[in-house]
């Protein structure tokens, strides 16, 4: 038996996705300079996703701090 939909979690709907689109993959690959604009769409070459995980926050020193 299945959870219903509504009952899920909000942060479960934001995970990483392991695909890019095409106009992702486009940008990503003309910030690296792999890519120009007389170059075609079609067949364009793996992008790597780099995961981010959520960090502690860095508690300021008291020193800092005065």
């Amino acid at each position: 038996m299945s959870i219903h939909r509504s009952l899920t979690s909000k942060s479960k709907l934001k995970r990483q996705r392991n695909v890019l689109t095409r106009k992702e993959r486009v940008s990503k690959l003309s910030d690296l300079g792999r890519w120009s604009e007389n170059e075609s769409v079609f067949g364009l070459p793996t992008t790597k996703i780099v995961k981010v995980k959520a960090g502690k926050k860095k508690t300021q020193k008291k020193e800092e701090k005065e």
